[in-house]
């Protein structure tokens, strides 16, 4: 789920190093602040923003498409029945400490994700592990009580990254890796400084050095980019200005995606939502280019089912979802509602939410459906449409990656109760094969579409302002991360 936090904006910014050094340093900038250092159990996005593929490494790990790629396994075998994977690990890797990395620790880091004290966030992904076993030092082996056809890609979580229990006490404030970057500095308040680890067992990174800043305020990154204070600033928070940016040769702007499928989301279970002709009726009254222009300045990619454009499994399914509000008008008369309804429509803090939900409301007044809109606070949100299932219509944007396995739990929020869908995710979970998996996604994406369970809007768009010689940074955000592993200055 999405989750703002909001930080006071920064009241100074800090003039990065002198153009001597800027070739192999680089400043970047980030909203918010890791409320610590602990990629193992904090749920903050920022804190996978620094350390994820920098400080930190997983067996597998995402690249910048989000396939799922070599972390620290360098191979791995899966048994016949799918239980079994065998990972061979990669030799001569040091943790930041100086200390061996070997299969004893993989072995200590998934039983501690998974032990009944874990706090890790994202514990649900190593709750189907039975057993960690240590073959020999550089082979671990994972039994799962049943086929998981997602496990690498859980895996390639920052929650699932490996630790060593000499340094793990610490975590929280010294976070000890075993990534191509290593912990130098955090002021509180102001930066994160990394340094290049030069031990480091893959291939070296360009950059020496990185410094994170924190900067919430867009007027205050505005102003920071503009003086080239900062090198690059992922996720910048004032869209109006991006324009301003695309027009200076002093930078270039990534105009990319994230993970966070954007929803007008209807409670199926609720009336009328639980009549399909309604939540058709609702789907066609939308325009989402209206939407995206109105609300989020441009930016975003619109969908047509609960699954992001840039996964090379996305089905375009826009067609089942078209602008129409005369087919809309249409079916709410078939559904015995020719004069439309009154429902409630209850939005976070997000401006995707609070801007579009302004707009949404007229495009819907347009076919008879007035909405009574009820501004929450997030802790709000997350108790009374979360929670209590209390509404019947919602904006969020779902930001957790191939997150399509929500519409199998009847208990979600929105209620959506499929045994069809159920099956084809149970045999998702149970298929490891490539082009199967790719079927059966595709069929998940066009039954949720087809049985118009929410409104689908728009990918939640990422952009990235930066100096315009950097090269190698990521477009996309398959994970909030920003990895520095392929930056460089170009010549």
């Amino acid at each position: 789920m999405h989750h703002f936090k909001r930080l006071a904006a920064s009241t100074a910014v800090v003039l990065c190093a002198s153009g001597a050094l800027a070739q192999d340093s680089i400043t970047v900038a980030i909203q918010l602040e890791p409320p610590n250092l602990d990629i193992t159990s904090g749920a903050a996005q920022a804190i996978n923003s620094v350390l994820y593929a920098n400080v930190f490494e997983g067996l597998t790990r995402f690249d910048a498409d989000g396939a799922v790629i070599r972390g620290l396994a360098q191979s791995w075998d899966i048994s016949d029945d799918g239980l079994v994977y065998t990972f061979t690990l990669a030799a001569g890797v040091t943790f930041h400490d100086g200390t061996t990395m070997d299969a004893e620790d993989v072995k200590f880091s998934l039983d501690r994700a998974r032990a009944e004290d874990s706090t890790n966030a994202q514990k649900a992904l190593f709750e189907g592990i039975a057993d960690v076993t240590v073959i020999d030092p550089l082979t671990v082996e994972v039994t799962l009580e049943q086929p998981n056809g997602m496990f690498l890609f859980n895996m390639a979580w920052g929650n699932a990254v490996i630790v060593a229990p000499e340094s793990i006490d610490n975590i929280a404030t010294n976070p000890v890796g075993t990534g191509p970057f290593t912990m130098a500095n955090w002021a509180q308040g102001d930066r994160i400084e990394l340094t290049r680890n030069e031990d480091y067992w893959g291939d070296t990174p360009a950059l020496e050095a990185a410094t994170f800043r924190f900067i919430s305020d867009p007027t205050a990154a505005f102003a920071a980019m503009m003086a080239e204070d900062v090198d690059v600033f992922v996720g910048f928070p004032a869209p109006e200005n991006l324009p301003q940016f695309e027009a200076d040769p002093r930078f270039q702007v990534l105009d990319g995606n994230t993970e966070g499928e954007t929803i007008l989301a209807m409670n199926n279970q609720r009336e009328p939502f639980d009549n399909i002709l309604v939540r058709r009726a609702v789907t066609h009254a939308i325009d989402r280019q209206a939407i995206i222009d109105g609300a989020m300045f441009g930016y975003g990619t619109p969908i047509g089912t609960h699954f992001a454009p840039h996964n090379p499994d996305y089905v375009d399914l826009l067609d089942n979802s078209q602008y129409d509000p005369e087919l809309s008008r249409s079916l709410l008369a078939e559904a015995g509602l020719p004069d439309g309804f009154t429902t409630t429509l209850k939005l976070p803090p997000p401006s995707y939410a609070r801007r579009g939900g302004e707009i949404i409301a007229s495009q819907l007044r347009a076919v008879g459906i007035q909405t009574e809109i009820t501004n929450l606070e997030w802790a709000q949100w997350l108790e009374e449409v979360f929670g209590n299932k209390d509404f019947g219509l919602t904006i969020v944007s779902h930001t957790e990656p191939m997150d399509i396995n929500i519409y199998a739990n009847p208990d979600y929020y929105f209620q959506y109760d499929n045994p069809d869908f159920r099956a084809v995710l149970d045999e998702l979970n149970a298929t490891t094969d490539p082009e199967a998996r790719s079927a059966l996604l595709a069929q998940a994406q066009t039954i949720i579409s087809e049985d118009y369970v929410n409104a689908y809007l728009f990918q939640l768009a990422v952009a990235t302002v930066a100096r315009a010689e950097i090269t190698g940074l990521w477009v996309n955000q398959p994970v909030a991360a920003v990895d520095l592993t392929g930056v460089a200055w170009g010549n």
